[in-house]
């Protein structure tokens, strides 16, 4: 039986809902302690993280409060890394499935959101590209999903990997936040997730991703928009 998970996590951290959303998925007894990135603990970084960033995990050890961590446990950090580690201590989860070949495409997929996505995101709210080079980004992974289902047909890492990101796009581009053109993100966010012409099995998954209850259970909605609202303030002067 695994030992005991302590998760630290944020709610406004992309990076951080991939652990919460895998550990939902595995129904993983966990504790889960928030780290206020914008002024952390400092026991954070000596007795957890080094690198002083979200998610990170204590595993095993004696059962003590998150702020009072035991040397005794196990530090682990990076989010695909600790999504991997839920999968592997929880292999009925179906998070990493048992297929060779179903397992390399869902990495292949992780791959594209780390490399293609997720670059094109930031690159477009920031009003350092074009819509077009974003779309491509979108189109490149378009391509990889089958014509039914998630990423890889059933739920796995591959859909845990973008879902956090899919829904803050949500939340940007239908508030307009951002550097590009004002007025363009509930555009965008329209082409993308209608269900019809250029990505229409994009906009499908789109949906199917956002509808999952792991999801929906690790998404405060209201608290991205209200910190979003505050980041985006001056994106355009």
């Amino acid at each position: 039986m695994p030992e005991r998970i302590v998760l630290y996590t944020a709610k406004i951290c992309p990076y951080a809902q991939r652990a919460e959303i895998a550990l939902l998925e595995a129904k993983a007894p966990n504790v889960q302690y928030q780290i206020d990135l914008q002024n952390k603990p400092e026991w954070y970084a000596p007795k957890v993280n080094p690198a002083s960033k979200v998610p990170a995990i204590a595993y095993g050890g004696p059962d003590v409060p998150p702020d009072q961590p035991s040397p005794e446990s196990v530090k682990l950090a990076e989010s695909l890394i600790l999504v991997e580690f839920i999968a592997d201590l929880f292999p009925e989860s179906g998070i990493l499935p048992t297929d060779p070949v179903l397992r390399a495409k869902a990495r292949f997929f992780i791959d594209a959101v780390s490399t293609k996505f997720v670059p094109a995101s930031h690159a477009y709210t920031q009003g350092k590209s074009s819509a077009e080079d974003f779309y491509k980004a979108i189109e490149h992974l378009q391509s990889l999903l089958p014509a039914e289902g998630y990423a890889i047909g059933p739920f796995s890492a591959a859909d845990i990997a973008i879902a956090p990101f899919l829904g803050r796009a949500r939340v940007t581009l239908s508030n307009d936040f951002g550097a590009y053109p004002a007025g363009e993100g509930p555009k965008i966010l329209e082409a993308l997730t209608s269900g019809s012409g250029r990505f229409a099995r994009f906009g499908r998954y789109f949906s199917d991703v956002l509808a999952r209850d792991s999801f929906k259970a690790t998404f405060d909605e209201a608290y991205i928009k209200e910190k979003y609202t505050a980041r985006f303030a001056n994106a355009r002067k």
